[in-house]
């Protein structure tokens, strides 16, 4: 879930400095809190919050940063090493996709102290894990880029069939990019199982551009990302305009280069778990607990580009002005999803690109 800020962090990142103090036992391993370094795995563009630093200094547990891939890349792993993890703590995993985890007993079960005080929508769908953030995936464009053409921007899906629209929009390939599901599953939401490839027909004919993942579209095609892209319509986050101000050079712009358009959102959320075969589930489980504390809940708007899921989390000024949250955005039951995922898919890449 942002994936959509500009990208700081890449690799392998090591955060905070060993306490002092010591722990808890570890009672898989027989080892106190200090002697712990935890690998949290999670997706490419996962930027940490400094507030983490603070669960080192006060646990003496050391976090390090696995660079997992994209979202669907990510889940992919962790089922393929299911009981035998690369790391600790997986963050980021989206509703999606949790059916899919859960099958495999990728988690080990973890109910954190904090549950009472988490978006109560959430915290029923899978016991096993914490939700950590929400976001809406929607259609983002290039401000400047339909006023110079003279273009009306899009207000919904059934303008990008228009021949107007032709060769504007890049999405990224649902079977591997979290982002790019979403926005199939939004057109499902739209259009319904029945129509939804013959909606995705016409787009094909109307020239959209598949991508892998969110970094290539938004970084890579988008005319707004920064880069030598000519595409101005993009599968991103409602998220996504402040970014443009809060990380523009100076003299910052006063207002978003990008828009959402907000008939397109299909809400998400992500969540965090222990995953099962860790050496360290007592600390794996407090990391868990410290994701959703206050501090770190609100970093995350501005780190991330999410919403926190903790109440009373005050959000930053940039987000109430121009991070639109959908009053009605487009979502599918769950279970259907998990049921369903893998034929979507299927039936997708059959219609769009072969």
């Amino acid at each position: 879930m942002n994936r959509r800020s500009i990208r700081l962090v890449a690799g392998l990142t090591l955060l905070g400095a060993v306490a002092a103090s010591c722990g808890s036992e570890d009672q898989s391993a027989g080892t106190t809190s200090a002697d712990v370094t935890l690998t949290l795995l999670t997706y490419s563009a996962f930027v940490p919050p400094a507030s983490l630093a603070t669960f080192t200094a006060e646990t003496g547990i050391e976090v390090e940063i696995a660079d997992a891939g994209d979202t669907g890349t990510m889940v992919s792993k962790a089922v393929l090493t299911a009981g035998k993890p690369e790391g600790d703590v997986l963050w980021g995993i989206d509703d999606p996709n949790v059916t899919r985890a859960l099958d495999a007993e990728v988690f080990a079960p973890h109910e954190t102290a904090d549950l009472g005080a988490l978006d109560s929508t959430l915290t029923a769908y899978a016991p096993e894990l914490t939700p950590v953030d929400t976001g809406d995936v929607c259609l983002n464009i290039d401000i400047g880029w339909f006023a110079d053409q003279g273009l009306e921007p899009p207000t919904g899906f059934d303008d990008l069939v228009d021949s107007d629209y032709r060769d504007l929009l890049v999405v990224e390939n649902p079977a591997t990019s979290s982002p790019g599901l979403a926005f199939v599953l939004a057109t499902i939401a739209a259009k319904g199982v029945e129509d939804y490839l013959t909606y995705w027909e016409a787009l094909r004919d109307n020239g959209v551009s598949v991508v892998d993942d969110w970094d290539t579209a938004y970084y890579g095609s988008f005319t707004a990302g920064g880069g030598d892209g000519d595409r101005p319509i993009v599968v991103s986050y409602a998220s996504s305009p402040p970014a443009t101000v809060i990380f523009a050079e100076d003299p910052k712009p006063t207002e978003p280069t990008t828009a959402t358009v907000t008939s397109t959102c299909y809400r998400l959320a992500e969540y965090a778990g222990v995953l099962a075969g860790t050496r360290h589930p007592t600390e794996a489980g407090q990391l868990v607990d410290f994701l959703v504390s206050e501090a770190f809940q609100a970093e995350l708007p501005l780190t991330n580009f999410v919403f926190p899921v903790r109440d009373g989390v005050e959000l930053p000024e940039e987000f109430v002005k121009w991070a639109p949250r959908p009053d009605d955005p487009l979502r599918l039951d769950p279970a259907d999803v998990a049921a369903n995922r893998t034929a979507w898919i299927d039936e997708w890449t059959d219609t769009v690109l072969r």
